[in-house]
């Protein structure tokens, strides 16, 4: 096993949404898929680089763009990438994938790669995390029943093991603390298993869920059970089991907070008005960036830059899935993580 190091040139076009006239750049060529990995997952480098998969050799492959010349460098061969897998390691020097049935660990820097943590036979990837700490949450799924294991220090750790149909696995930023969804139902714990409690969130339908940067909170989409009634943007603190309403959004199928959580984005399933949007929390208004027309709304999954500057997103509107950046830096107060 190799980093691939092969050069790709940019891609990039440009061009101006029909429906707002903001500039949209698309990253990727749409004849190849590609996209993210999972939301809640590090993709972005301090060296203004961006982790993604793309199709374009052939197979799913893990590949870093430079954002500012456009440039992709494949940084692995892999037998089966899992896309959802992908993650930057807290030092920018390596990610993790899921290859086939082996997690592995790969070098940003060299050909290096090593093997962290094999599936059991017949188990699939439900769901991974990675901690503050840089321990690694995996949660495998067989037989009906879930287990959360944890990658820290070249030893392996079950943490969990429960007959739950785990979706969602998500560090909670700055604490100790995992946050899981089964079905309609999140649930908290800490990294050594302790403490497990359902969260009492608003009753219903749950949609996405997002912790925000500092760990405080996490917001997250409440759908009514009434199709004609607006799907709202919810906000619940673990440690004093507060929800309370933010907004209510033009049916975000999917949403993510800036550094400061000041503005959300998100994505519209509504076929009538299917904008990537901008939703500002102090006044509760939206603003709609461009359509993103994809046949599928739940593969657009917007998300902001490090910075607050832009807004990335995914959509098959000229073919095959694509990658996409609008520059929002009019709209979102620039915003610094200390890093």
């Amino acid at each position: 096993m190799a980093v691939a190091g092969r050069i790709f040139g940019p891609e990039w076009r440009r061009y101006s949404d029909p429906a707002t006239e903001f500039e949209v750049i698309r990253l990727t060529d749409s004849a190849f898929s590609s996209g993210f990995t999972a939301p809640w997952l590090r993709q972005f480098t301090r060296r203004g680089e961006l982790l993604y998969w793309s199709d374009r050799t052939g197979s799913r492959q893990p590949f870093l763009m430079n954002l500012r010349s456009g440039e992709s460098r494949q940084i692995a061969e892999a037998a089966a990438l899992d896309p959802r897998s992908l993650c930057l390691a807290g030092d920018d020097r390596g990610f993790v994938f899921l290859d086939g049935d082996a997690l592995r660990y790969g070098s940003l820097i060299s050909s290096h790669a090593r093997e962290l943590y094999k599936l059991r036979p017949g188990a699939s990837l439900a769901a991974l995390t990675s901690g503050g700490n840089g321990a690694l949450f995996l949660a495998e799924r067989l037989n009906g029943r879930t287990r959360i294991v944890t990658e820290v220090q070249d030893a392996t750790r079950v943490v969990r093991d429960f007959s739950l149909d785990v979706q969602v696995l998500m560090a909670r930023p700055r604490h100790s603390q995992l946050l899981y969804r089964a079905g309609e139902r999140l649930a908290a714990m800490n990294f050594d298993g302790s403490g497990g409690r359902d969260l009492r969130i608003a009753p219903g339908r749950t949609g996405e869920a997002a912790w925000v940067p500092s760990g405080r909170t996490f917001v997250y989409l409440h759908v009514p059970e009434n199709a004609k009634e607006l799907i709202t943007l919810r906000e619940y603190g673990p440690d004093d089991n507060s929800d309370k309403l933010i907004a209510r959004t033009s049916q975000f199928e999917s949403v993510a907070p800036n550094l400061d959580a000041s503005v959300f984005v998100g994505a519209s399933r509504s076929k009538a008005s299917a904008y990537v949007l901008l939703l500002v929390r102090a006044v509760r208004r939206e603003l709609a960036l461009c359509e993103h027309r994809a046949s599928d709304p739940s593969m657009v999954s917007p998300l902001f830059s490090p910075d607050s500057q832009s807004v990335f997103f995914v959509s098959d509107r000229h073919g095959k899935p694509a990658l996409y950046r609008v520059h929002v830096e009019r709209f979102v107060q620039e915003t610094d993580d200390g890093q």
